[in-house]
């Protein structure tokens, strides 16, 4: 009877070690999974013809905008060049404030502009040569820049991106970064049917707007 009762012991504490085995393995591919996630690389060998490759770094934020029924852009942001605007812009994005949100202003062979929310913070510098302030990156089309009011340091939560080349904003608008997928999505959002306003006749719905830090970290 003894002999019995040390067999069943053993053999539950066997099984009892397996499964503790089983659950470290399971959790160790989980944490691998995840960093695999935030180690996304960029093959920037293959983004050589866009205008504003020289902004391009491994250690720039990734932004993904996905919009419904049109797919995903993903838009490599330029701390070093504007990191007031980067981090503002972030500031949103982290605090999930363009979920649902929309593409609200639409001009085909200009820019299609979005993120007006309904809870802002203070405006910010506007990060612009007329302005005061050294940015050279020129808005060349899948350039995003912050849009604002006539008064130059107006900027809160409201970007564009530029649909075609649009040297008129240059040194008068936070360009911030550009795209770096997601060329045809723009396209497509651009040639939506709008009204006298430039309002989409159909809602152009920003599903959410998720980041990528790549280890980069902003400003309080």
């Amino acid at each position: 009877m003894k002999k019995t009762f040390k067999i069943l012991l053993i053999t539950l504490f066997v099984l009892l070690i397996t499964a503790c085995k089983k659950e470290e393995f399971d959790n160790d591919e989980l944490e691998e999974a995840i960093d695999n996630g935030k180690q996304e690389e960029i093959d920037y060998s293959e983004l050589t013809n866009l205008e504003y490759y020289e902004y391009l770094d491994e250690s720039n934020p990734i932004v993904k905008i996905e919009v419904k029924d049109f797919g995903v852009m993903e838009v490599e942001l330029f701390p070093n060049l504007v990191k007031t605007t980067v981090d503002n812009f972030l500031r949103y994005v982290e605090e999930d404030a363009f979920k649902n949100n929309s593409f609200h202003r639409i001009i085909e062979n200009f820019m299609i502009q979005g993120g007006a929310v309904e809870n802002t913070y203070p405006p910010i510098i506007g990060e612009f040569s007329s302005n005061g302030v050294n940015n050279d990156l020129k808005h060349y089309k899948g350039v995003i820049s912050m849009a604002r009011t006539i008064i130059p340091n107006s900027a809160t939560s409201q970007f564009f991106i530029v649909h075609k080349d649009s040297p008129h904003l240059n040194g008068s608008y936070a360009s911030f970064g550009g795209l770096i997928s997601g060329f045809d999505v723009l396209d497509k959002i651009a040639e939506v049917k709008t009204n006298y306003n430039d309002a989409p006749l159909e809602e152009v719905v920003i599903t959410k707007i998720t980041v990528n830090l790549r280890g980069y970290s902003r400003n309080e």
